[in-house]
């Protein structure tokens, strides 16, 4: 194997990380009729996360819904779903998402400080700005227009990391109030703070504000050009913020064999679930003043998977895919958040037979750096 240098400086850039959806909703990560070797249980899953931990995971993404849908009859609630896959496992990072509205940014602190020290730290929070009026509706809580969710996002997150660090803290906002509140304990460890979305007002946001950015599955030359509005944002601000992006891995001995899943996949995708999710995403998309949000410009096809993960195409051989995420290593992703089908065995074939070849790869660019 060969690879260009990935890039030239004092030190040795960082091993690309890796973390996986946690199926804590039902259905899976496809809205497919195919069969799925994927439970939504906390047994099940328990298992899956000692598997990704002993597999090279560092982390694990468990999602938040609050109404079924779109194949996802019943689903588990993200905190302290969290903390029982914290408390099954070592070293796994887990990152908890988080709703605005639902959540208050005082619950959301006091529930992580005190997981925070049950498990040693590990757990992170990724804020869901929100896409689906229905679910607010149907929990009677306020729908607010597409700038004004990031805009109370970001006041959540500042709030936060403001609660998480000062002894007494004050913050006046157009959202939140906080009059000398100090909260004891605090976490042992500062958390990670993860938001996704690709709207103006999204990446703007992380700019400021987040850790990690995830953006949804896309092309190479898609997210590099996401990576450097970003990157070029932060700087700005003197800010630094990790990429993340979705995809959906089809991972088999032969590219034949990973593509004839992808087409089984597709051929058995639910059509109305599929329509219906692709007309309120497609709304979502749309509302941002720009008209760029995510989802904005998915195809039927791409929505099958929930977050355009058939767009980043990882799919085939253990070598092709590991050289696909070399490729999305050079122009600035930090970790790739991976859905599978069968997820035990897949996270399972992941980690013996293409993370090995992507560590080879990274060790490989920096030799040739240093040469």
């Amino acid at each position: 194997m060969s690879a260009a240098p990935l890039s030239v400086g004092r030190r040795p850039p960082e091993p690309i990380k890796f973390a996986y959806w946690v199926p804590n909703v039902s259905g899976g990560l496809v809205i497919s009729k195919t069969p799925q070797r994927t439970s939504w249980d906390i047994d099940y899953n328990r298992k899956l996360a000692q598997i990704a931990e002993t597999s090279g995971f560092e982390y694990a993404l468990t999602q938040i819904r609050f109404t079924a849908g779109y194949g996802a009859e019943f689903q588990h609630e993200s905190v302290s779903f969290s903390h029982a896959l914290l408390a099954a496992t070592k070293e796994l990072n887990v990152i908890a998402a988080i709703l605005p509205g639902p959540w208050t940014p005082a619950l959301v602190a006091k529930q992580v400080a005190s997981i925070s020290h049950f498990v040693g730290g590990r757990l992170a929070v990724n804020i869901v700005s929100g896409w689906f009026r229905g679910e607010f509706h149907a929990i009677g809580e306020p729908w607010l227009d597409h700038d004004e969710r990031y805009r109370r996002s970001e006041e959540f997150i500042r709030v936060l990391r403001g609660v998480w660090s000062e002894e007494k803290f004050n913050f006046a906002g157009d959202f939140y109030r906080f009059h000398d509140y100090s909260l004891k304990p605090k976490p042992v460890s500062a958390p990670e703070i993860f938001q996704g979305g690709s709207s103006r007002a999204a990446r703007d946001m992380a700019a400021r504000v987040s850790d990690w950015y995830f953006t949804n599955g896309n092309t190479l030359e898609g997210v590099k050009a996401q990576v450097d509005d970003i990157r070029h944002k932060a700087a700005q601000n003197n800010h630094h913020v990790k990429i993340g992006v979705n995809a959906f891995a089809i991972v088999r001995e032969t590219e034949t064999e990973a593509r004839k899943v992808l087409d089984e996949i597709l051929t058995h995708a639910d059509p109305d679930a599929v329509r219906a999710f692709h007309h309120e995403v497609q709304n979502a998309g749309n509302a941002s003043p720009e008209r760029e949000g995510n989802w904005a410009k998915s195809s039927f096809e791409d929505l099958v998977q929930y977050n355009d993960g058939f767009k980043t195409n990882l799919i085939g051989e253990p070598e092709q895919v590991a050289r696909r995420i070399i490729e999305l290593k050079r122009v600035g992703v930090d970790l790739v958040l991976l859905g599978f089908l069968h997820f035990q065995e897949e996270v399972e074939f992941f980690g013996r037979h293409v993370i090995p070849l992507v560590r080879a790869l990274e060790a490989e660019a920096i030799a040739d750096a240093a040469a």
